[in-house]
């Protein structure tokens, strides 16, 4: 089977926008070290905010048929929820194809992030991670809002 990148020079540039939205469960104990600063490595919630900033610049790096799209913003919020970090990334950008890929990419490589500084609090006697999950990774709202013509 033949992989191909999509043509979409016909298409009409447009302003583009998504959300995309995920989560990373981690022990209670390791959240208590995240509200008190003590992660060792750093903030995950500033780290993760940073990467996936980076992360949507880099997308069709490692979404190997992904167009390489100018950006106009990518905006990511990382909050302590119950249970873990919860991770939104928004991406816009005026282009001719959407900015899913690039939304999902800042979300994913977040919680990775995320995952990293916190996984020495998360291994258990066997170093292994009974509890931590990166879930629900998903878009929760793209926009597409064709140019009007004067």
């Amino acid at each position: 089977m033949a992989f191909k990148q999509v043509d979409v020079s016909a298409k009409p540039v447009s302003f583009r926008q998504a959300t995309a939205v995920g989560f990373i469960r981690l022990k209670p104990e390791t959240i208590a070290i995240i509200k008190k600063g003590g992660i060792e490595k750093g903030d995950p919630l500033s780290l993760a905010r940073v990467t996936g900033v980076l992360a949507s610049k880099q997308t069709s790096n490692v979404v190997v048929l992904c167009h390489p799209l100018r950006l106009d913003a990518a905006k990511v919020e990382a909050r302590l929820k119950e249970g873990g970090v919860e991770v939104t990334a928004t991406v816009s950008a005026h282009e001719r194809t959407g900015v899913e890929m690039e939304a999902l990419t800042a979300v994913s490589v977040a919680l990775l992030n995320v995952w990293d500084v916190t996984k020495q609090y998360e291994k258990d006697a066997n170093g292994q991670y009974p509890s931590t999950r990166i879930q629900n990774i998903r878009v929760t709202k793209k926009v597409k809002q064709l140019a009007e013509t004067p």
